[in-house]
């Protein structure tokens, strides 16, 4: 008999990994601002769909 007990996976509330991209779930650059919450990939990908600008 076993006496391992099983972890239970529990969603994080605070920190870096709180928070995913919409688009692809990742929790590693994500941009905030605006109420985004889009890694930097999927934004370069959405920005002008979005409205955004390139300047240079």
């Amino acid at each position: 008999m076993s006496t391992k007990k099983e972890r239970v996976k529990r969603r994080k509330k605070m920190g870096k990994g709180s928070r995913n991209c919409v688009r692809c779930d990742t929790h590693r650059a994500i941009i905030r601002s605006y109420g985004l919450n889009m890694c930097r990939r999927c934004f370069r990908e959405t920005a002008e769909k979005l409205g955004f600008r390139k300047y240079s």
